[in-house]
């Protein structure tokens, strides 16, 4: 029989050790949005509605990022075994396909054309992160002045992309490109990262695109190597509706992303590309305390007489990059 007092006792003393360390914050921790001189940044997936000319008449808004590819790249061969699929289906999704590309183009042209600075995103899922990857620079092209992002919307490698294939992933971004990405992902999986970050030294020093959908992030951010936020995704269909919203986009429905930057326009226009990895930082008494509550990944510890080893806990999804029709049809939670 084993017990987990041990490990119990240990995390107290370290919430006592915690405690006397000064948590440090950031300027723009609370209601950032309020603040004009913040620039405002939109991204949308392909099933967003836009309208354009309404969208541009709010002159906070600085940049625009698109969903680029999903997973791995779509092979389309409408011939052989189609594993219980259906021919029709398989040329429906190589339209859908088409379709979405298309859109993605038109949108950048749009985008580049109104003076906005404009990034893309790769959702990423189980499988090969290299070929990931490709696909990814093959879907977006990205230009040297744009950005490019790696969404990881949780630690479950049955789910997303695990966090050793995301590794890859940056790395052969890039090898390709000079750049690295910048990383979207929330705050249970940052939190993750930033703990386990001598596992991950290249995740955990990725610029951080974080989705919060609360007023603050006062007392939890920033973690790790990150100071501070590159950009705070704050608003989404989750926490945004007819009668209440953290803000509202004009020429675009309540299922929007709106992200803030802690900057005025100008400023994000010098940094907006990225490339670089964060400085390194040692790890501070909470996140040790993290590692512990966290490692091997087990529920909340306590103390009473186990016959085997507690069962995995997995954050849910708690980001917008998956839209709200397929996170319901996977059985995804937001919150």
């Amino acid at each position: 029989m084993k017990r987990y007092c041990r490990k119990l006792s240990l995390r107290f003393l370290l919430l006592a050790l915690a405690a006397g360390v000064p948590q440090q914050a950031s300027a723009t921790d609370t209601l950032p949005w309020k603040d004009p001189s913040n620039a405002l940044v939109v991204d949308a997936y392909e099933l967003n509605t836009i309208d354009w000319e309404s969208l541009l008449s709010d002159k906070r808004i600085a940049a625009f990022i698109s969903k680029a590819s999903d997973g791995l790249p779509e092979t389309f061969d409408c011939s052989g075994d189609h594993g219980g699929d259906t021919v029709a289906h398989c040329r429906t999704m190589w339209r859908k396909y088409s379709v979405s590309r298309e859109l993605f183009q038109t949108r950048r042209l749009v985008a580049r054309a109104a003076g906005l600075l404009w990034g893309s995103y790769h959702l990423a899922r189980p499988g090969n992160p290299i070929d990931q990857a490709n696909h990814f620079l093959d879907y977006a092209a990205p230009k040297d002045d744009e950005m490019m992002i790696l969404d990881i919307e949780g630690i479950d490698p049955q789910k997303f992309m695990s966090l050793e294939d995301a590794q890859i992933f940056a790395g052969h971004i890039r090898a390709r490109t000079g750049r690295y990405p910048v990383l979207y992902t929330n705050h249970n999986t940052a939190r993750y990262i930033a703990a386990y970050r001598n596992d991950y030294p290249v995740l955990a020093r990725l610029p951080i695109w974080y989705a919060r959908y609360k007023p603050e992030v006062k007392g939890v951010f920033p973690m790790g190597n990150w100071d501070n936020y590159l950009l705070w995704q704050f608003s989404s269909g989750s926490n945004c509706g007819k009668r209440r919203c953290p803000y509202r986009v004009p020429g675009t429905l309540t299922d929007i992303d709106v992200n803030v930057a802690p900057m005025d326009k100008p400023e994000l226009a010098k940094i907006w590309a990225q490339g670089n990895l964060l400085p390194a930082r040692e790890p501070d008494p909470p996140l040790i305390l993290a590692k512990i509550e966290m490692m091997p990944r087990e529920a909340p510890v306590v103390c009473v007489a186990s016959s085997g080893p507690p069962p995995l806990a997995f954050d849910p999804v708690v980001t917008s990059s998956v839209p709200r029709r397929e996170a319901n049809a996977r059985g995804y939670r937001d919150f």
